[in-house]
């Protein structure tokens, strides 16, 4: 079976890429691959109506900015409160990601954050903080000690 039409093919394969910094990304990416920048404008508001695209997202280098720490943190957090403990968490601008986990046999947390800071200190003192705001007492802060991968999934070769 085959969902996509050679043309949706070219178009997520481009979408692999990230978008140039231009007045008109689209347009340039219309013709980065060939195909009217009516089509791709329509494909992608199709795809993010219907759930295929869920967002446009934007990413800086967090190194060159001054970020060279970063720590996940897991919590252990009680079911009732883990939807509201995240979204919390998520809010901080510190946070780039924040992931409700299922608990596995011998390691109980279940809220994961990824938060970055200048420091290591900084890292422990924001983690401390939100400690002491949710009364979650229960944590651990694992730093990264190597970035292995900084790459986008591809889905269509490339």
């Amino acid at each position: 079976m085959n969902f996509f039409t050679d043309d949706e093919k070219r178009l997520l394969q481009a979408l692999e890429e990230p978008l140039p910094l231009v007045d008109r990304p689209f347009a340039d990416l219309a013709e980065r691959t060939g195909l009217k920048e009516e089509f791709v404008l329509n494909r992608l508001l199709a795809w993010v109506k219907d759930g295929t695209i869920r967002r446009f997202g934007s990413r800086i280098n967090h190194h060159s900015v001054g970020y060279t720490a970063n720590g996940l943190c897991v919590w252990q957090v009680h079911p009732s409160r883990v939807e509201e403990t995240g979204k919390f968490i998520s809010n901080l601008r510190e946070v780039s990601h924040c992931y409700k986990r299922r608990r596995a046999k011998g390691w109980n947390y279940n809220l994961y954050a990824m938060i970055h800071g200048k420091s290591r200190e900084e890292v422990l003192a924001l983690v401390e903080r939100v400690s002491k705001l949710t009364g979650l007492r229960d944590f651990k802060v694992l730093f990264s000690t190597r970035e292995m991968k900084k790459t986008p999934p591809r889905y269509f070769g490339g």
